[in-house]
């Protein structure tokens, strides 16, 4: 097979200039990622978690590389009073938010009878509440300016099929998916697009460590759910993020954009594990169905 160059940037230079973006998680993982190629397509960003270290940290290695601004705020976007603290000084800041891209999440892999409600409450409050947090404060003060923006909710395959072990997860994530359809809809007439990704395998250091700790990430090779046999590169989804959030996308609205190599297709199919039989197994099998046939 012939090297794909799948690990490029995708868009042309600038094509984010005098867009301010804010990105929640976006202190580190695919948050710092998407972040990254925004700044270096000319926006000016806004990256927010708990964790005001990090942020800085961050900050400061983004906007080295690509000389345009980046600025670091502490918040929790579970609290709405945080929120309204992040508009506002968002606002004093750069004077508009352009994009919000909700990608602040949490997960446990677990039984779910194995859960406390405070897990629950935990993940639900980052990922639904969180996002509606965000949405609704910067959504009132869009609708208020008569302003146009973007909102990319970053979601999970999982979040219309479900899925044992991450209940908490599928039930927060299945409703960010329900919140991006319905306002597609209903805000659209304001000028507010709403669209989300769903990625697949895209591992980061942080979160995989504590979802297969220790050995785990060798005992299950999860390259093997995926059709394509690899697991995705960030810049493959930066590349995908920051086409939606562009003016590039500007006709597609209340679209969730699947990126896994065809991993929950693969899952999904009832005899897609017949993949695993060789083409010398097939060659018996078919002599045995035309045995069948003539009996």
């Amino acid at each position: 097979m012939s090297q794909q160059n799948y690990n490029a940037p995708m868009l042309k230079e600038d094509s984010l200039k005098d867009k301010v973006v804010l990105i929640t998680g976006g202190g580190t993982g695919l948050g710092k990622a998407m972040g990254k190629y925004f700044s270096e397509l000319g926006a000016k960003l806004i990256i927010t978690s708990r964790k005001i270290d990090v942020l800085k940290k961050t900050a400061e290695e983004i906007s080295s590389s690509t000389k345009n601004e980046v600025f670091p705020f502490a918040c929790d976007v579970s609290d709405y009073k945080q929120v309204e603290d992040l508009l506002k000084a968002s606002i004093e800041k750069f004077g508009k938010v352009d994009a919000l891209v909700n990608n602040a999440a949490g997960n446990f892999i677990s039984p779910t009878e194995r859960l406390s409600n405070k897990a629950f409450d935990i993940i639900i409050n980052i990922v639904l509440k969180g996002t509606y947090n965000c949405t609704l404060a910067f959504g009132k003060h869009w609708i208020e300016k008569k302003q146009n923006a973007t909102v990319l909710n970053i979601v999970t395959t999982y979040s219309w099929t479900g899925s044992a072990f991450v209940v908490p997860s599928a039930a927060a994530k299945a409703g960010v998916l329900a919140i991006t359809r319905s306002l597609a809809v209903e805000w659209a007439k304001y000028g507010i697009r709403f669209n989300a990704i769903a990625p697949g395998l895209f591992p980061t250091k942080g979160a995989w460590e504590r979802l297969l700790p220790g050995d785990l990430q060798n005992k299950f090779d999860l390259k093997k759910k995926v059709p394509l046999h690899r697991v995705g590169e960030h810049q493959e989804l930066a590349n995908l993020a920051a086409y939606l959030i562009s003016d590039f996308s500007s006709f597609i609205n209340g679209e969730v954009v699947t990126i896994d190599g065809g991993e929950w297709l693969n899952g999904a199919g009832q005899f897609n594990i017949l993949q695993a039989i060789p083409n010398e197994m097939w060659d018996q099998i078919e002599k045995m169905v035309r045995s069948a046939k003539g009996s």
